[in-house]
């Protein structure tokens, strides 16, 4: 099975574990250790939340979201309660919505941060008007 680990430097280990959670992120203890917390989404989509401290043991560097170009990440849904379901509850959880809603007619994003600065757009595409739009 293929599979991708997002790795992230959080400050508050437990805080960011209750935010993906809110987000619909469940806990994954396989990979999941003191100084690091694996929240899944789905099977292939693994985030390790590290501790600042322990993502920093194998480098000097610190990430600043607020003053470097970091990635962003899109968690893709089927429909449009789904991502306002996301964003509410990420936005009690802590997080902060930067933008309105994007609507291109096939396709809307919202966009949150988590607690730490990491930026997740939520998309809900219809992919049959895409396939369409692209005359595929």
């Amino acid at each position: 099975m293929k599979q991708i680990f997002i790795n992230l430097p959080v400050s508050d280990l437990e805080k960011s574990m209750a935010f993906y959670a809110q987000l619909g992120f469940e806990s994954y203890p396989l990979f999941t250790f003191e100084d690091q917390k694996c929240m899944a989404w789905g099977k292939q989509i693994l985030v390790m939340l590290h501790s600042s401290g322990f993502f920093n043991t194998k480098n000097n560097l610190k990430v600043d979201t607020k003053k470097q170009l970091i990635p962003s990440f899109t968690l893709p849904v089927e429909s449009l309660e789904k991502m306002d379901e996301i964003i509410k509850n990420g936005l009690k959880a802590g997080g902060f919505e930067p933008n309105p809603m994007i609507d291109e007619g096939f396709m809307q994003i919202r966009t949150i941060e988590d607690l730490d600065g990491y930026s997740w757009s939520i998309i809900c595409l219809d992919l049959d008007e895409f396939k369409k739009m692209k005359k595929i």
